[in-house]
């Protein structure tokens, strides 16, 4: 039987999966202890050897020979042959298991589809249903050791009823050379049309529904039994296998205690018990071990499915399902929210916690932004507007950035509604009631702004002057005055760099 542990560690907690270590079904030592017991065995072999019976002479020779099957296991890469075999045998593993055939979609839109509450009608929605436990009893047959051993003959199959004498006649009549699970699915696609033909499915697009479901079905059967027809190539589970025990023949004579060649040269600590090699051994060997156990999950270890659990199950719900359960439905009533606008279930006193918790609006939505009055206010984008240029990007250019230059503070001042600040007679109040002025910048900004009224005033204007002279309209003139200007006070040098402290500098 499979073995779960997922309510073991639900919850993360101190020593929860130490606990795990303790099982014995199911575990890497039910599943390595045998090799694990050679290779201990071995080792000490060739310790006694090496400290009792060689002589001096060949102490020294076996001394080499272990030195070089040490520095032998360096050019070995175990960590990515093993590792690249063990993840493609774990994808190949999960995707065998959803390719299992499972009725629950294909039962759902029999009992929907396929009407008659008479006896023809119960007998057709059972049929098709059947049909398809069939076609998954076949392919698992041919793919699960544990299945054939329930099912050895077709007579095991007529018995558990998932078949008729007739239709085993039917089935042995026909002659393949090749695995003939479809059959009952071309069984099924024949029933169904004789169901439209009788009216028992009303219309053309609920027929249409029903093939393309069963062909879903019919394709994970089929998925099945390429997956147990294509296997990893074996020079691939060769590779891997010679290169694991290579490496560990190589550490049976690498990684014994060795005597000093030479007087005075220094000398490992001599542990009887070489626990690095042991754990090394347990953690390749037992990578290797788990590849082994499930590159054919239909066999029968203790991880393997469950099949025979799923033929149970799939047959028992799939019949419930188009029979007892057609057309019986319970009344339907208000529910018990009818009347509030808002559901909220109960909770009990183990959970009652969970209430004062607030509800996830998203990540930005408790942000409090330094500035909130400035960042909140619209900014309407126009081609008078200066372009911002960042403090990195004008160390690369010589001309100081138009962003920060206090000439362009009066005149950008006019494109930034939500910059402007009004002049002490103005009639509504500024927007930075925690920005300081500097009384020296806000005289030389008002004298650059009266430079550049006397400059425009000074200029031909249109109406009234000589012929080509220009002038702005009156109203554009009364709203230019009535513009306020930006009051700012100048940053250090040390805040915007050195390059642009001088453009701050009235």
């Amino acid at each position: 039987m499979t073995v779960s542990y997922t309510l073991k560690v639900a919850n993360s907690r101190f020593g929860g999966f130490s606990k795990l270590l303790f099982r014995w079904k199911g575990s890497i030592y039910k599943l390595l202890y045998k090799e694990f017991i050679v290779f201990v065995v071995l080792y000490a072999m060739l310790s006694l050897i090496y400290r009792r019976l060689l002589t001096e002479e060949q102490k020294r020779l076996y001394t080499k020979v272990a030195q070089y099957c040490n520095r032998s296991t360096d050019l070995i890469p175990m960590s990515f042959v093993l590792g690249f075999y063990v993840t493609l045998i774990v994808n190949r593993w999960w995707a065998q298991y959803t390719s299992i055939p499972l009725p629950d979609q294909l039962m759902c839109i029999i009992s929907s589809n396929v009407h008659g509450k008479d006896e023809r009608g119960r007998i057709l929605r059972r049929t098709l249903i059947r049909y398809a436990n069939l076609s998954a009893v076949l392919i698992l047959r041919s793919v699960s050791t544990r299945v054939l051993k329930r099912f050895p003959t077709m007579d095991h199959v007529v018995e558990a009823g998932f078949m008729t004498q007739d239709e085993r006649k039917k089935f042995e009549s026909l002659h393949s050379d090749f695995n003939k699970y479809w059959i009952p699915c071309v069984w099924f696609t024949n029933l169904a049309a004789q169901a439209r033909r009788d009216g028992r499915i009303h219309d053309d697009v609920a027929l249409r529904l029903l093939m393309d479901e069963l062909n879903l079905y019919r394709a994970k059967c089929s998925m099945l039994f390429h997956y147990d027809w294509i296997s990893i190539p074996l020079v691939y589970t060769q590779v891997v296998t010679i290169a694991v025990y290579s490496f560990f023949a190589f550490c049976l004579i690498g990684r014994q205690f060795l005597e000093p060649l030479e007087p005075g040269q220094d000398v490992d600590l001599d542990m009887y018990v070489p626990l690095s090699t042991l754990l090394q051994f347990f953690f390749y060997a037992g990578w290797l071990k788990v590849a082994e156990q499930i590159i054919n999950p239909f066999g029968e270890d203790d991880d393997d499915f469950e099949t025979n659990k799923l033929i149970d199950r799939n047959l028992q719900v799939s019949l419930l399902s188009v029979d007892d359960m057609y057309q019986n439905l319970p009344p339907a009533v208000k529910d018990k929210y009818w009347n509030e606008s808002t559901a909220q279930p109960p909770y009990t006193m183990a959970t009652a916690a969970e209430t004062l918790k607030p509800s996830f609006l998203g990540s930005t939505f408790d942000m409090r932004m330094c500035d909130e009055v400035e960042q909140s206010q619209p900014v309407e984008a126009s081609p008078s507007m200066p372009r911002i240029q960042t403090p990195l990007l004008s160390r690369f250019f010589a001309a100081a950035s138009p962003a920060i230059s206090i000439k362009n503070f009066g005149r950008g001042s006019r494109g930034h509604p939500h910059l402007r600040r009004p002049r002490v007679d103005g009639g509504f109040p500024s927007p930075y009631p925690n920005c300081t002025e500097d009384p020296e910048l806000v005289a030389r900004i008002e004298e650059e702004e009266t430079e550049d009224e006397e400059s425009q005033a000074s200029k031909p204007t249109m109406s009234g002057g000589h012929p080509g002279e220009t002038r702005l309209p009156e109203s554009s003139k009364t709203q230019r005055k009535e513009l306020p200007l930006i009051h700012v006070k100048a940053p250090s040098s040390d805040s915007i760099g050195a390059d642009q402290s001088e453009a701050w500098e009235p």
